[in-house]
């Protein structure tokens, strides 16, 4: 069971990378953002993962707020692309 979790951490980090050449590569700013979104989702099931392996709880909190920020920042950078400013 533990080596099935780790396994499966290692692909999320790599499909996480692939996300990242998305976000470098990506032509419009939307798909920029859509990779970024993606990348915050993977890095907080990564976090989650991590927790389950090592069996810290306080990895949990953790990924919580990690899914909070980048929730936040996709509201903000989206705001921010159709708006031009933020308030």
């Amino acid at each position: 069971m533990n080596m099935v979790l780790i396994g499966i951490t290692i692909f999320l980090a790599l499909l996480t990378i692939v996300c990242l050449y998305r976000a470098y590569v990506g032509p419009t700013s939307a798909d920029r953002v859509v990779s970024i979104n993606v990348i915050s989702t993977k890095i907080t099931t990564l976090i989650a993962l991590l927790a389950i392996i090592t069996g810290e709880d306080t990895f949990v909190d953790v990924s919580l707020v990690y899914a909070m920020i980048g929730f936040i920042m996709t509201v903000c950078v989206a705001k921010y692309i159709e708006k031009g400013k933020l308030f």
